[in-house]
């Protein structure tokens, strides 16, 4: 990341070193990132909903992504990608974080999986253009977010699907997302900088000034009896999908 042009440097060195340090416990569903094993089914129904709408003709099937490639921005240790890859994939994770992708590369050789994983800045990295690109919790722990979302555009072939979650900047999000949950042990400390939550208003100007256009969006809620599901609020978290204009 050191070597990145500035041009290309969008995710904050500090961040990536927070999420490295946590990477051996990224697949333990009670460890530090157990917040992430419980959303992740939730994202994944809105993923393959998104999948189904934007490629009809493969709904039916097992493996929609059959034949199609797809980019997991931020991918961490792989809880999205490996999903992906099952849906039928050819599938390149990118994290920022060398100790992430270590990680994510151990586990998906253990299951059997072959996906691809690179460290570094999107924008620094010769990969192409995909299918379908992914990118969840990432936004928020960046700098420059208009740059990152014009490197994120940059590598949507035509026709592409492009999906998104991120925190929503709230009342609500700054008392449950960052102090209960960082005061309970949900997320680790340090996690979230309620400040440089996104709402979905600026959100979608954002993607709009990068030529996409949101086609879905969902909140992520949750409440008692039934935990994490996707919801018409979108007062603590949401996840979009788009494509270009």
């Amino acid at each position: 990341m050191g070597n990145a042009n500035v041009s290309n440097v969008t995710i904050r060195p500090e961040e990536a070193d927070f999420f490295a340090k946590l990477a051996r416990d990224w697949w333990n569903p009670r460890g530090p990132m157990a917040s992430l094993h419980q959303v992740n089914p939730v994202r994944l129904a809105f993923v393959r909903d998104a999948i189904d709408a934007h490629w009809p003709d493969a709904a039916a099937s097992a493996k929609p992504l059959a034949g199609r490639t797809a980019l997991d921005i931020g991918c961490g240790a792989g809880l999205l990608c490996e999903p992906l890859a099952r849906l039928g994939a050819a599938v390149t994770g990118v994290d920022a974080a060398a100790d992430n992708v270590a990680a994510a590369a151990a586990h998906a050789e253990g299951v059997g999986l072959d996906i691809r994983y690179m460290a570094g800045e999107v924008a620094a990295l010769d990969i192409g253009t995909f299918d379908l690109v992914t990118c969840v919790e990432v936004i928020e722990h960046v700098a420059d977010k208009t740059a990152f979302l014009r490197d994120v555009a940059a590598r949507l072939a035509p026709g592409a699907l492009m999906v998104m979650s991120t925190p929503n900047r709230t009342a609500a999000s700054r008392v449950l997302l960052v102090g209960a949950a960082e005061a309970v042990g949900y997320v680790p400390r340090g996690t979230h900088r309620w400040e440089d939550f996104v709402t979905p208003e600026e959100l979608e100007e954002m993607l709009a000034e990068v030529g996409l256009t949101v086609v879905a969006k969902r909140g992520i809620a949750w409440r008692p009896g039934k935990g994490l599901h996707l919801s018409e609020d979108m007062g603590l978290n949401y996840i979009l999908s788009a494509r270009r204009v």
